[in-house]
């Protein structure tokens, strides 16, 4: 099997940030088809997963990585189904702000413990000021249930799992046979809320290959290329360019706006975001 040439951290984090952009036009992208097929969002989760891993074995073949299956899939499947039962529990800004901001502690925590990484105060200095911005754009938690926050804690428990365990696995099987294992988890519970969109039209396919090739195949096999020389805790923070993007996304085609108090802690994010590239850059420890 050919390997590719190692990258360079600045090229890392370009894989890493772009994957995160495009994670934030899934969103929009995901509701647009729950609205239009008429889909239940964890049939929208199933598709994505089932036709990215399609995407990737029609383009690059790949051996069978049962790890990937068995640990990465389930993982994946996780975080999206406890992620859309916060939401139903709590609402979308608290299930956004409690899943991403807690990611990036337990992702610091668990690469301390599991994988021996150093807990630097530039990363948790970083998570800190990046969860406070979240904060401030997600609007604040106006109403957090137990219910409510525990899904999303499993949910930033899962990603941080998927985040932790594929640094140290090939990037080029883990995505393919991750969505092949997570689509197996899915299908049950999609399969009962109903698994065919309404009306099979040129919107739904279109919607569909979107999410499948860009926020699914092309995003996540950038994220877990760039794991390879980017830290877990640095790329789970680059991460919260999601939510940024996906508010954005919502301002200037779904005709949303933003407060004042939610444009500051976009400013306050992206700042913590920069601030955190630069230091990886330099080498500074994380």
């Amino acid at each position: 099997m050919n390997h590719a040439p190692a990258l360079s951290v600045r090229q890392g984090l370009v894989y890493v940030s772009t994957a995160a952009v495009a994670w934030g036009t899934g969103g929009a992208a995901g509701a647009l088809l729950h609205g239009a097929g008429q889909l239940s969002p964890v049939a929208v989760s199933f598709w994505r997963f089932a036709c990215g891993a399609a995407l990737l074995l029609a383009v690059a073949r790949s051996r069978p990585s049962w790890r990937a299956v068995l640990l990465v899939g389930p993982a994946m499947a996780v975080c999206q189904a406890a992620y859309f039962a916060a939401i139903a529990e709590a609402g979308v800004a608290v299930a956004t702000m409690i899943t991403m901001g807690a990611a990036p502690l337990l992702v610091a925590v668990g690469g301390r413990v599991f994988l021996g990484e150093p807990l630097g105060r530039t990363g948790l200095g970083c998570a800190a000021l990046a969860v406070a911005g979240l904060a401030m754009l997600t609007g604040g938690a106006q109403t957090v249930t137990p219910a409510g926050a525990g899904y999303s804690l499993l949910s930033a428990a899962a990603y941080s799992l998927v985040t932790l365990t594929t640094r140290r696995m090939p990037a080029d099987g883990v995505a393919v046979w991750g969505f092949a294992g997570g689509a197996a988890c899915l299908l049950p519970l999609a399969a009962a809320g109903g698994l065919l969109p309404a009306g099979h039209t040129v919107t739904n396919v279109l919607l569909l290959g979107y999410l499948a090739a860009v926020p699914t195949a092309l995003a996540y096999g950038l994220f877990f290329a760039g794991l390879r020389v980017v830290g877990g805790t640095t790329a789970a923070v680059l991460s919260l360019l999601e939510p940024l993007v996906a508010a954005v996304i919502g301002v200037v085609l779904l005709g949303e706006r933003l407060s004042a108090v939610q444009v500051g802690g976009a400013i306050v994010l992206l700042c913590a975001l920069a601030w955190l590239a630069r230091g990886e850059l330099r080498g500074v420890p994380r």
